[in-house]
């Protein structure tokens, strides 16, 4: 039987309660954070892939959190959550808009040590990381990761370039040494309040990203689709190494991606944490940019369909749900 490749994920579980646009709706509580990312990875990873979370919980959700992984068919048989004696993350969100919401933050679980994490990383042949605290990995420990792991790395920004207030609300804020954090990655994702915060617009920040190494840049622009910045040469992951193995000379290759469908209604809560997590899939399967960010749209799309996490994958898969 031959051996499937493993897919680590670095992130958080998040316990969301969710206030919608109408006043009338009741909230809804609900797993988020990776939840979302797990889902989407589970209903687009190829069968020859299998997910190793490398997620820590609060001691408080844990029993939660493992029946949720529980029910998910990509997990590796040995992956297992980390338990840790701290309180959870718990995020209260508001939407203001369909697209922009407020965030607040209790709980905070601990980030990732090198001296932890290394070992963990020993038999993955890919990697992707999603910040949905900020603080899962310090500038140090990615230098490391990026050091020492010679797979694709995939990066979500997402909560880096966020600060928690001391009310708990959640701020834009900059982000220092981006040039360096851009070193760390293959592959990058932010949207586009978060690229105002490290750069003037997302040709600045694909300028800086391409020339520390990354080979695709993705701005996810919520009911408009995506941009994607790709370096010279690069188009799939099969292009990854002839094209990291020094700086390239040439144009970068840019171009708007439409989402097929806009929604005016409906929970739009881990629809980019779905989006990237279903693009790098597509990409881990042999797609092109282009085809993997059709199929990203659409696991968005219907994201956008369901409230919450839990049966998120069978929806994804366009299994009927009751909710």
């Amino acid at each position: 039987m031959m051996r499937r490749k493993r897919l680590g994920v670095i992130s958080t579980f998040v316990w969301d309660t969710i206030y919608g646009r109408d006043p009338r709706s009741e909230p809804v509580t609900e797993w988020g954070g990776c939840a979302y990312a797990l889902s989407a990875l589970d209903a687009s990873l190829a069968n020859d892939w299998e997910i190793v979370p490398l997620v820590k919980v609060g001691d408080d959700l844990a029993p939660r959190a493992r029946e949720f992984i529980s029910t998910l068919s990509h997990v590796a048989p040995d992956a297992a959550l980390i338990g840790v004696p701290y309180p959870n993350n718990r995020v209260e969100l508001r939407y203001e808009t369909s697209e922009r919401r407020a965030e607040k933050l209790t709980g905070g679980l601990p980030g990732w040590s090198w001296l932890g994490l290394k070992p963990l990383l020993r038999e993955l042949d890919a990697l992707y990381i999603n910040f949905m605290s900020g603080w899962e990995l310090d500038l140090e420990t990615c230098q490391l990761i990026r050091q020492n792991f010679s797979g694709p790395i995939y990066c979500d920004l997402h909560m880096k370039v966020h600060a928690v207030q001391p009310d708990g609300w959640r701020v834009l804020q900059p982000l220092p040494n981006i040039d360096q954090w851009c070193r760390c990655f293959d592959l990058l994702q932010m949207n586009e309040d978060e690229v105002t915060t490290v750069a003037h617009d997302p040709m600045e920040l694909a300028a800086t990203a391409m020339m520390a190494g990354v080979r695709c840049l993705t701005v996810t622009l919520g009911s408009r689709g995506a941009v994607y910045f790709a370096a010279p040469g690069f188009d799939s992951l099969a292009d990854l190494r002839a094209t990291s193995s020094a700086i390239d000379v040439g144009p970068l290759r840019t171009a708007l991606v439409p989402a097929p469908i806009s929604f005016d209604s409906g929970d739009p809560t881990g629809c980019g944490d779905v989006w990237g997590a279903t693009f790098f899939s597509r990409l881990l399967a042999g797609e092109d940019i282009t085809v993997a960010m059709r199929a990203a749209h659409g696991a968005a799309a219907r994201n956008v369909m369901f409230r919450g996490a839990s049966g998120l994958t069978r929806h994804l898969r366009g299994e009927l749900i009751t909710q």
